[in-house]
């Protein structure tokens, strides 16, 4: 009730002042328009002696500012204490107006009073008036101005930006990427620091986010810094192996053995060194038959990753490995390739069969066919060996047979006598043909890199779900303690769920360490707003009602980086999270943030790039290019050896007592 009675005080206390203030207008006009009354007969002799007495005693209206000035300082405070109803519509911007409106008719039109008596005292009684109703706007609108703009930050930035790491973590394994973010209304700089990439990396983003530019080009360059071997798929050849060749010639003197630079590429056998996949030196087990032939099925047909364990998926699985196996016995693996395998699975089938029976090492391989064979189920056996041999039928290419026959180097790429940086390149126009042949020796790669003791290795994947990876969520779980750092690019997880199915997708995703995401929609920007977690956030909410206005300021836990936010970050912004070790703790693992690439200093390298150079020259002593001829010789040559192969053992199988029946079975 006191409360009431002092706002009730207090108002009648801003009327008076309000009241004065007009009242100081009115004896304004009256003063500085006299004439004008005087002719109209509208003078008081009483008002007349009042105003007379306070020009003698103060000197009110010496000038036409006093009285103007004193009516406003009056206006202002009665305003000043007006508690109004409060308007959001109400902006500065219309208070200036007013102000700016009334200030010029209020204050400027002293000259109208030198116009024509009528028309001169007219216009300044108007436009005092009009002025000081303005002014009074003005106050009112200020009264009721709501100053809790609630709407200045729609989209919850302040709410949602944190702080992140400014300090440079590195050691000798390190990758660290500066950043600036937002916080606390202003930009900071600061660091990514991946202390661990042996718990791998996932880059994600749409095409056009960055992905390559901020973050992959940064993992090769740094990396080759710090003396790491390296595999890189490269999915748009060259584009990754020209920034490692180049910055390998740079760097070589970070190696204590000097490493070589290796291409695999099937468009340009020129640019390209050849390499045996299923080189016998490194295959001691049927096991490791199965696996390629694993591999190279499963690129050529993506539908079946989800069918593992079908019928008829394992059964030409089981034909190619016993046909790998059986060349990686055959003469100590003199003929063991994979064009080799490939030429080999297309003789007659009765031949192929009569052949690998005849080795105890294939009986049990082969046992599903012979019993169809025998059993005279003709169909079920031809489509068997149609799932073989159809999908591989596509990869019968002069170029690609003489790209993996050779030997130029070793698949062991962390050797520490002899370190490689191997950089294998696709084409999107001929991916579904590539991808299996890369595939290969992806998984040969995996194997071999995943020993103890060997040097520290980068595996960088760009494009990941182009090409089937088997044994990728495996090496990401072990490899941490062989050193070897995995870094995998691609767009999504939608993307990677149809490509390698659901259960290993999750796995991917679930066991990475490091991540990186660009902009992305959908399931996985939710999946990594829950990634992320969530953070106390204050809420503000404001009433309004007749006669006053009451905040209320809470907290709840929200999302601290929301799905929609990750749904639209701009090309360069990345949110994610990266881990650290024991010895080297990271107090603010997540991070969203520009990351900072001087795009100056890239221009220059980029410019002065060389070109990976020709490898293999097919210029003989006369100048002629003889690459055509040299390919398609190699292509001969294999079709040949398969030819001898075939043709010696069916004569060795003949000539044996204890195999002849198999000949008798045709």
């Amino acid at each position: 009730m006191q409360g009431e009675d002092d706002l009730r005080g207090l108002a009648k206390i801003m009327a008076f002042m309000r009241a004065v203030s007009i009242l100081l207008v009115l004896m304004h006009l009256y003063w500085f328009c006299y004439d004008f009354f005087l002719e109209r007969g509208w003078t008081l002799e009483v008002i007349n002696k009042i105003l007379g007495n306070f020009q003698r005693t103060a000197s009110l209206f010496s000038h036409t500012l006093y009285t103007k000035v004193f009516a406003l300082v009056l206006l202002a405070l009665s305003c000043l204490g007006t508690k109004g109803v409060k308007n959001e519509k109400i902006t500065w911007t219309k208070i200036y107006v007013a102000l700016g409106f009334g200030f010029v008719l209020f204050f400027l039109n002293t000259p109208l009073l030198k116009l024509p008596p009528v028309l001169g005292t007219f216009l300044y009684i108007l436009t005092i008036s009009l002025g000081y109703i303005a002014l009074l706007m003005a106050g009112v609108w200020m009264s009721r101005l709501l100053k809790n703009n609630l709407m200045d930050d729609v989209f919850n930035n302040e709410n949602e930006s944190f702080q992140q790491e400014t300090k440079l973590m590195e050691n000798e394994y390190s990758v660290n990427l500066p950043t600036k973010f937002y916080y606390k209304d202003k930009w900071n700089n600061g660091w990514i620091n991946i202390v661990n990439p042996f718990r791998a990396s996932i880059v994600l983003g749409t095409p056009g986010s960055g992905k390559s530019y901020a973050i992959v080009n940064n993992y090769i360059k740094q990396q080759i810094e710090k003396g790491f071997s390296m595999y890189i798929y490269d999915f748009k050849f060259d584009d990754l192996s020209t920034i490692a060749y180049n910055h390998l010639l740079k760097h070589r003197d970070k190696y204590k053995v000097q490493p070589k630079f290796y291409v695999i590429n099937f468009d340009d056998p020129r640019k390209s060194h050849r390499c045996n996949p299923l080189n016998p030196d490194f295959m001691t087990d049927i096991s490791d038959a199965y696996e390629a032939a694993y591999t190279i099925m499963l690129n050529l047909n993506r539908s079946w990753i989800q069918k593992q364990g079908d019928f008829f998926v394992e059964s030409p699985i089981i034909l190619l490995a016993a046909i790998i196996w059986y060349l990686k016995i055959y003469e100590d693996g003199k003929y063991c390739t994979f064009p080799h395998a490939i030429e080999l699975l297309n003789k007659k089938y009765s031949d192929v069969f009569t052949i690998l029976t005849s080795y105890p090492d294939l009986e049990n391989y082969l046992s599903p066919f012979m019993d169809a064979w025998q059993g005279g189920a003709q169909d079920q056996l031809q489509g068997q060996i149609a799932s073989a041999k159809i999908p591989l039928s596509r990869m019968i290419s002069p170029q690609l047979y003489w790209v993996m026959t050779g030997d130029d180097f070793t698949l062991d790429i962390n050797n520490p006598k002899e370190p490689k940086i191997l950089c294998v390149g696709n084409n999107p126009d001929r991916q579904n043909i590539y991808s299996a042949a890369l595939g290969l020796y992806n998984s040969r790669i995996v194997k071999l890199i995943n020993k103890k003791g060997q040097l520290k290795s980068s595996v960088i994947i760009d494009e990941l779900p182009t090409i089937y990876f088997r044994g990728l969520d495996n090496l990401i779980a072990t490899a941490r303690s062989n050193k070897v750092a995995v870094c995998l690019g691609f767009q999504d997880f939608s993307q990677l769920i149809r490509d390698y199915g659901d259960k290993e997708a999750k796995v991917i995703q679930n066991t990475v360490g490091n991540i990186f995401s660009g902009q992305v929609v959908g399931e996985t920007a939710k999946s990594l707003s829950e990634r992320f977690g969530k953070v106390l956030q204050k809420r503000q909410s404001l009433t309004i009602n007749r006669n006053d206005k009451s905040t209320s300021i809470s907290t709840q836990l929200d999302s601290l980086i929301p799905a929609s936010k990750i749904s639209t970050l701009t090309q360069g912004m990345f949110v994610g999270s990266v881990s650290d070790n024991f010895d080297e703790r990271i107090e603010q693992k997540i991070f969203h943030a520009e990351i900072v690439v001087d795009n100056e200093k890239v221009a220059a390298e980029t410019k002065a790039y060389q070109k990976i150079p020709e490898i293999l020259s097919f210029v003989d002593e006369h100048g002629e290019d003889k690459m055509k001829q040299e390919i398609e010789s190699n292509y001969k040559l294999i079709k040949s050896d398969v030819m001898h192969i075939v043709e010696s053992e069916i004569e060795r199988i003949k000539n044996d007592p204890d195999l002849q029946h198999l000949i008798q079975k045709e």
